[in-house]
């Protein structure tokens, strides 16, 4: 095991576009902000949970047990109403296991071909999962918004050149980084989480 300080916290993802957006909003914090990306030792955890907050939990718990450091984790994804909340759980693999951002995409337009803007409603849901030890908290955000009919922007990652947020014309991705951090379902999740990594970790 990696020799580590107590306020060492480590971020159960290699998505790098998510570990961006994670460091971003930990910014406040008094901790050392690792990731997976750091750690080619440890094994990918198998995100077969029925919900977002299974497979949020069950990753903190296998990487804390893994690094014994206190560990974040994130599922999150988008719910369509036209397609019955899908592609949900199955966000980054709704085209087929390990596909490009782009073939999700394509097959998202693909799917609501002929559906009107009006009925293009959609939803980013992320839920947020601490563990620590003897230390277990779940936060959960929501951004509301609408599917665009096309892809716009160059920002961001995932559904987000296709994700327009309510209250806004633009995509996630046309959207600067600071303002999608501020609405954003990731965003909000953590900062949920924030006073409970403030109580863990002042607590050591």
């Amino acid at each position: 095991m990696t020799p580590h300080s107590g306020h060492d916290l480590i971020l159960a993802t290699r998505n790098r576009g998510k570990v961006g957006e994670l460091i971003t909003l930990l910014a406040g914090i008094d901790v050392q902000v690792h990731s997976l990306l750091e750690r080619s030792d440890i094994s990918e955890v198998v995100e077969d949970g029925e919900t977002f907050e299974q497979n949020a939990v069950k990753k903190a718990v296998e990487i804390f047990r893994q690094t014994g450091m206190p560990a974040l984790a994130d599922d999150s994804g988008l719910e369509v109403d036209a397609l019955g909340l899908q592609p949900g759980v199955y966000s980054a693999r709704y085209a087929g296991e390990r596909v490009s951002y782009e073939e999700n995409n394509r097959k998202l337009l693909a799917e609501l071909s002929g559906v009107p803007e009006g009925e293009r409603i959609a939803r980013f849901r992320c839920v947020v999962a601490f563990v620590g030890d003897g230390y277990r908290k779940v936060t959960e955000g929501i951004c509301p918004g609408r599917i665009g009919l096309s892809l716009r922007g160059t920002n961001g990652f995932g559904y987000d050149p296709l994700f327009v947020p309510a209250g806004y014309s633009q995509t996630f991705a046309e959207l600067p980084l600071e303002i999608k951090n501020t609405i954003s379902h990731r965003g909000l999740a953590l900062r949920r989480m924030i006073p409970h990594l403030r109580e863990y970790f002042s607590a050591l």
